[in-house]
């Protein structure tokens, strides 16, 4: 089986593309919408993360329980922010390497913003019957690319359904 390396969906909400990006951009509040994400272990800031800022990350999968070291490689407010993954581990982040990307786009269409998430998987080095292998045993039978079409389809409805009912509130 050929080996998919990104996945993307995209949703739209009813708030302008600064408002969603201003959620996004704070790596803390992301466990607000992920499955498998929990957010950070430090306490969320009223300033959005800036380019070069360097974040763990906490994770969940079942019982398993895991950190990531993540730095912003895009910060423009109202229309991109990424980070990538880049050191790996269940207590700290010690496996360095290439794991993966994580973007997210805005687009202003209507009086809403159209959010495009992105995940990429840095892990070109591992062959492919390796990664595949690994990922099934990973995520319980599928590729990661696969996992992760579910869990960005989860994250940006759930990412939608707060934003605007922040709105009517």
């Amino acid at each position: 089986m050929a080996r998919v390396f990104s996945v993307s969906d995209s949703i739209t909400v009813g708030v302008s593309p600064d408002r969603v990006y201003d959620a996004v951009s704070r790596p803390s509040d992301m466990g607000r919408w992920s499955p498998e994400n929990l957010g950070t272990p430090e306490p969320s800031s009223n300033e959005p993360a800036v380019l070069g800022t360097s974040f763990i990350g906490l994770n969940r999968r079942g019982r398993l329980r895991w950190t990531t070291r993540c730095t912003v490689t895009a910060a423009d407010p109202g229309r991109r922010f990424a980070f990538r993954v880049h050191a790996i581990g269940l207590g700290h982040p010690r496996l360095r390497g290439a794991i993966a990307t994580w973007e997210y786009r805005f687009e202003p269409v209507g009086a809403g913003t159209r959010v495009t998430e992105i995940w990429t998987d840095d892990r070109r080095a591992w062959p492919t019957p390796v990664a595949n292998a690994f990922d099934r045993i990973a995520t319980a039978g599928s590729t990661f690319a696969q996992f992760q079409a579910r869990n960005i389809a989860i994250t940006l409805h759930n990412l939608k359904e707060e934003l605007e009912s922040e709105g009517t509130s």
